[in-house]
């Protein structure tokens, strides 16, 4: 049988790693966004169309966190 403890302790522990899965994925979008920003050359299509996913991806969640409603 599991302990209410155990159990409580779980939880925490695996909020807390949800949320670092969270900052890491969203940090690899923005180091994305940033490269594809930097490009002196004109963008190909797909990455003007990943440049521009990504911008509303991270936007919504800035909107999110902005509001206090974590994702």
């Amino acid at each position: 049988m599991v302990d209410e403890k155990e159990l409580s302790q779980f939880q925490t522990m695996w909020s807390l790693k949800k949320q670092d899965l969270e900052v890491k994925e969203r940090l690899s979008k923005m180091k994305l966004l940033d490269s594809l920003i930097a490009k002196q050359e004109p963008l190909a299509d797909y990455e003007e169309a990943l440049k521009k996913k990504l911008i509303d991806d991270l936007s919504c969640c800035l909107s999110f966190y902005c509001h206090g409603v974590s994702m």
